[in-house]
């Protein structure tokens, strides 16, 4: 008896793939459900920088102290490094994402280069909200709150549709079985050096 492969197309399952190949519940539920939340959080955003913008003297919702304070945040550079706040791209891409999930949801079929073009777009998301992360924790000192939620839906996005578009293959086949550790690991990872630099390093 030997044990089915992961269905790297469904983080939520261990069944084998089906034979279409198309994604998964557990992938369409999380384009739909992860790019609503990311949605959220950037309107939020937008809406909360807006109000500084009006009043400098506004104390946003998210800032709770001097670690955990999107204040801090919005008013550096990096909050807008094409020219125009960073959550404007976020209530674009995650519209786009949550859209695709729903369709999904319906059955619909999308063509390989449309998968393709998601890759690219989620791709591009993980790159950059690592470079945020980087220059909120060692170049700003403080975290947005609203904006770790955006980290939190963006990696199992690219992780999963990363694995979706590699299935079949040697590399796939090789970590789809630790698909939730490789999470977990990041998780872990980033709490680590959140732990180290502001518990510890203060």
């Amino acid at each position: 008896m030997t044990n089915a492969p992961v269905d790297l197309t469904d983080p939520a399952s261990s069944e084998s793939p089906t034979q279409s190949g198309e994604p998964g519940r557990g992938l369409r539920w999380l384009l739909a459900v992860g790019g609503a939340i990311g949605f959220l959080a950037a309107f939020v955003l937008t809406v909360e920088r807006y109000k500084l913008l009006v009043d400098p003297n506004y104390d946003p919702t998210c800032s709770i102290n001097t670690v955990l304070s999107c204040g801090s945040v919005m008013t550096k550079p990096q909050a807008a490094i094409f020219g125009f706040p960073n959550p404007l791209l976020g209530i674009a891409g995650f519209a786009i994402v949550t859209t695709i999930g729903v369709v999904l949801l319906t059955g619909a079929r999308l063509p390989r280069w449309f998968w393709l073009g998601l890759q690219g777009g989620v791709t591009a998301a993980a790159v950059l909200i690592h470079w945020l992360i980087y220059q909120s924790i060692y170049s700003i000192g403080a975290l947005c709150p609203y904006c770790m939620v955006v980290w939190a839906v963006t990696v199992p996005m690219f992780w999963y549709v990363s694995l979706y578009n590699l299935r079949g293959t040697a590399v796939a086949r090789s970590i789809g079985r630790y698909h939730a550790v490789v999470l977990a690991a990041w998780a872990l990872f980033l709490t680590g050096i959140i732990v180290t630099r502001f518990a510890v390093g203060n």
